[in-house]
């Protein structure tokens, strides 16, 4: 919606702003404020980050600040109004720079980049088509994967499970990557705290598990690195031609 005004302030994501997301539309206006509008003192600028209903009364009263003609619009109005405000000011502060960019020799100076086509059929294959949806899903069936409402995070498991059961080290040495044993019942262990939802107690738990996982093999990979640097320091080698007998 603000792409073309963004990309010439030099926004980082000019294309990818979601107004309907507050904490996107609060980094946005923090962001113009802190590159762009400066109309505050940095200790001030705080207010702009505030969280709930105090972050709308800041960004009302800033627009006031601003002499903002747009009072009672909808948010995408101000936000259209701040940022060509930025854009103003921006102009201001380089005047000769900007007058003489026309469409004409904007268009003149705009390099001829050549298009590159990728040999890759992943970059031209479309994610979102119902055809590919159906085929995540059958491929988590295959791999007994419950699906996601979003086929997405469905695929995300069902590579995991490729990267972790299917690659070649686990078809050579499955019992050295497959865990075996009695499954853990996490439904009778105890939480510890009580949520005041049966539901939320076990998603808790699983969420535990999940979290000790995450540990154990942060740990496996420490212990992995101090017995790589244990076999460097623990076996140093001497040149004896060094050596020195006496003065």
């Amino acid at each position: 919606m603000f792409k073309r005004k963004l990309a010439a302030l030099d926004h980082h994501a000019p294309d990818s702003v979601n107004i309907n997301d507050e904490k996107e539309i609060k980094n946005l206006v923090s962001w113009l404020e802190n590159q762009k509008i400066r109309r505050y003192k940095i200790e001030d600028r705080g207010l702009l980050q505030a969280d709930g209903p105090e972050w709308h009364t800041n960004f009302d009263k800033y627009c006031k600040d601003l002499a903002s003609p747009v009072v009672d619009g909808s948010m995408a109005e101000k936000l259209e109004w701040l940022i060509g405000y930025a854009v103003s000011l921006e102009y201001a502060d380089d005047v000769e720079k900007y007058k003489g960019q026309t469409a004409e020799n904007v268009g003149k100076a705009t390099p001829n980049v050549p298009k590159i086509e990728s040999s890759n059929p992943l970059d031209n294959m479309d994610f979102e088509s119902p055809d590919f949806k159906k085929g995540v899903i059958a491929l988590a069936q295959i791999l007994n994967i419950t699906p996601h409402p979003d086929h997405l995070i469905t695929l995300k498991a069902v590579s995991k499970v490729v990267r972790e059961r299917l690659s070649q080290e686990a078809l050579d040495n499955p019992n050295n990557i497959v865990v075996k044993g009695k499954p853990f019942p996490f439904q009778e262990a105890d939480l510890g705290f009580d949520m005041g939802d049966y539901v939320l107690n076990q998603a808790a738990k699983i969420l535990r598990l999940l979290y000790i996982h995450d540990l154990r093999d942060l740990q496996t990979s420490i212990n992995e690195t101090i017995v790589a640097v244990q076999s460097i320091t623990a076996d140093p080698k001497t040149d004896t031609k060094l050596g020195q007998v006496g003065r």
